[in-house]
């Protein structure tokens, strides 16, 4: 499964994909030039989801190379600050180019980082949750810190992706995700 992950810069898709792959986290990750790839292979009932994961870079600067890693993808993981409105702002302009621009059935996750500072919140989860179900998307705070959410947004991914026929997919049965996302240069 092709996973790519979106896109606004230092709302911790670098993090969320560390956390995912090798549960670490770096308090000292620096931002993704371009982007970095990574692999994790998990079960889902009676298959193994074997997910290709694209961390893209979220400054600016690398805005033009997002398509080339999210075309082809099964599914988008779209990450924004819960602390910092304007990283949800971002991300709904994130959405809108993946409606226009990416595979036409792709399936949609955003995941509301650093929840563990609950406390400076500007994004309520009632408004991302409310975003989410009008495009039809999986919506998850996590904080890849502590490790809150992070298995569980992939999971939901993973419910939402059909199988593929095996013969189709070329990898006994997995299904290749990748995601969209600002990410650190080097996960760990």
């Amino acid at each position: 499964m092709q996973l790519g992950l979106g896109k606004d810069t230092g709302v911790g898709k670098s993090s969320i994909v560390c956390r995912f792959v090798q549960d670490h986290f770096d308090h000292n990750i620096s931002p993704t030039i371009g982007a970095s790839f990574m692999t994790k292979t998990v079960p889902c009932g009676n298959e193994l989801h074997k997910f290709l994961i694209w961390d893209t870079a979220g400054q600016e600067r690398f805005h033009s190379l997002a398509p080339m890693y999210y075309r082809g993808s099964a599914a988008a993981v779209i990450v924004y600050d819960i602390t910092k409105q304007d990283s949800f702002h971002t991300l709904k302009k994130w959405v809108k180019e993946l409606k226009e621009h990416g595979p036409e059935n792709i399936v949609m996750a955003i995941a509301g980082n650093k929840c563990d500072l609950s406390d400076i919140r500007e994004v309520p989860l009632k408004d991302a949750k409310e975003y989410a179900e009008s495009i039809g998307a999986v919506v998850v705070e996590t904080s890849a810190k502590n490790a809150i959410n992070i298995e569980e947004l992939f999971q939901g991914i993973s419910r939402q992706i059909p199988p593929l026929d095996p013969h189709e997919n070329g990898n006994n049965g997995t299904i290749k995700l990748k995601p969209t996302s600002q990410a650190g240069r080097r996960c760990c």
